[in-house]
């Protein structure tokens, strides 16, 4: 858990750019292609961990209003990455307005449970990292390229001139 905002913004800038690599990759004449009815597709998770940068902060009283709560998946996936860009900026400025290290210990009521306000932070990197991962693998399964985000990935391997592990 985070004890300094700071922390929390280092890590979240870092994310952000490994979240920005993956929805780059996605083109929109893929991006629908749905590989299982179970299964969200790259558009709904891209668009899912868009929307979570505006629920979560209200829910945790950063922000007065969700303001992407309901609102339609962008038709391009160049959409979706500039909203996810305003919003993303958007969180590290008003938690630097509004939140101090002081302030992480608090306890508020989230999603009907009490937690810490270091929690909050914790979850929206944990949060944006699971969907990330889901949308990776069904990136190889439609046979995208998929860029490293905590080390190289398979096709970075091969560029490198290396084999890639199996």
């Amino acid at each position: 858990m985070y004890r300094k905002t700071e922390d929390f913004i280092k890590d979240w800038e870092a994310e952000e750019i490994f979240t920005i690599n993956i929805f780059s990759k996605i083109n929109d004449e893929i991006k629908f292609d749905k590989v299982n009815e179970n299964i969200r597709t790259l558009d709904r998770l891209a668009w899912h961990i868009t929307q979570t940068l505006t629920e979560m902060p209200f829910r945790a009283g950063i922000l007065k209003e969700d303001y992407l709560e309901n609102k339609p998946i962008p038709k391009s996936f160049g959409e979706i990455t500039d909203v996810y860009k305003e919003h993303s900026k958007e969180l590290i400025s008003l938690l630097k307005e509004n939140w101090s290290d002081s302030d992480l210990t608090e306890t508020i009521e989230v999603y009907g449970q009490n937690w810490q306000k270091r929690k909050i932070l914790s979850v929206l990197i944990k949060h944006q990292t699971h969907h990330r991962g889901q949308m990776t693998i069904l990136m190889r399964i439609l046979n995208i390229d998929v860029p490293g985000t905590y080390g190289p990935s398979k096709e970075e391997w091969v560029k490198y001139g290396m084999e890639p592990m199996e």
